[in-house]
């Protein structure tokens, strides 16, 4: 468990130097989209490039997949269905299904793999089926939300190879796929500019926090409560009964694959609401909620299936 609140609190460490420097006036609102734009375009993809080009593909085809995937399904169904009754538009629902199913795979999903599951290797379902599934869909259909008029079918079918972190994506795992090692000269100015993504997100979340209306006050009560009700108790849910019921999951490979949907939502879901101007402070608020809650929840997970 020790792994789970260290990661926690690293986060919630750099997003209070990002909400510090917002409150001093060194970074401000003009700054902080800066902030998230770099991120977006240079050191997301980079980080994509060089985290991805050191996985194993094969692990995305095992059970602990499919039962992410029902995670996933679950959560996405389900606010889809209520922003059809509400009548939200198509950004908006987009954003609000990320919020309620893109969970942080990366910086924190990485070390409680790692530290609290004892392999890091049980993310890479998680981390890839977002990288090659979920996000590359996202963009396009927010890519298609932004154009001013109706796009053809041969650019919507384009706009994922097109976009910054679905190439660095598929970059990676084309290099992990072909057991490819990048040359030194390289890697290392990619690994130098991708490690500045997560910092880049956290302290830009962290202004938007200090800048913006307080959590809670920005957006309908209703709406919040939905998406992180949604990520917090159905995705984790959803994804343990695919788990136990449907692949005959038990003991630690259970656990893993309900912890991990138990995750918060990303902050990169953040980064991309205010690329594309929707949802933004949706975004922002399920993710400051969702990550508050997430700690306690991954204690209850351990205490009843650890």
């Amino acid at each position: 468990m020790g792994g789970v609140l260290g990661g926690f609190a690293t986060i919630a460490a750099v997003v209070g130097l990002g909400i510090l420097v917002g409150h001093v006036k060194l970074v401000d609102a003009k700054g902080q989209r800066t902030l998230s734009l770099l991120a977006f375009y240079v050191a997301s993809p980079a980080l994509l490039v060089i985290v991805l080009a050191d996985s194993d593909p094969a692990e995305v085809f095992s059970t602990h997949l499919v039962a992410t995937i029902a995670g996933v399904a679950a959560a996405v169904l389900a606010i889809t269905a209520v922003a059809v009754k509400r009548g939200w538009d198509l950004g908006s629902t987009v954003v609000a299904s990320l919020c309620s199913a893109y969970v942080n795979a990366g910086n924190l999903g990485i070390p409680v793999a790692a530290y609290a599951l004892g392999d890091a290797a049980l993310v890479a379902p998680t981390l890839l089926l977002q990288l090659l599934v979920l996000q590359p869909l996202a963009l396009t259909l927010l890519d298609v939300d932004r154009s001013p008029g109706r796009m053809p079918v041969r650019k919507i079918l384009t706009r994922p190879v097109t976009n910054p972190l679905t190439i660095g994506t598929g970059i990676g795992v084309l290099l992990a796929a072909t057991d490819t090692t990048l040359p030194q000269p390289v890697h290392d100015p990619l690994a130098l500019v991708g490690g500045m993504a997560v910092p880049a997100m956290l302290i830009a979340y962290g202004v938007a926090l200090r800048l913006g209306p307080l959590p809670g006050r920005g957006v309908r009560p209703r709406a919040l409560v939905t998406v992180v009700g949604l990520k917090m108790v159905l995705q984790p849910l959803a994804a343990y009964g695919a788990g136990r019921f449907l692949l005959g999951m038990d003991g630690a490979d259970l656990f893993a694959v309900t912890l991990l949907a138990s995750l918060p939502t990303a902050q990169n879901v953040f980064v991309v609401a205010t690329r594309y101007e929707r949802g933004t402070l949706l975004a922002r608020d399920a993710i400051f909620v969702s990550t508050v809650c997430a700690a306690p929840a991954a204690v209850v997970i351990a205490a009843l299936l650890a």
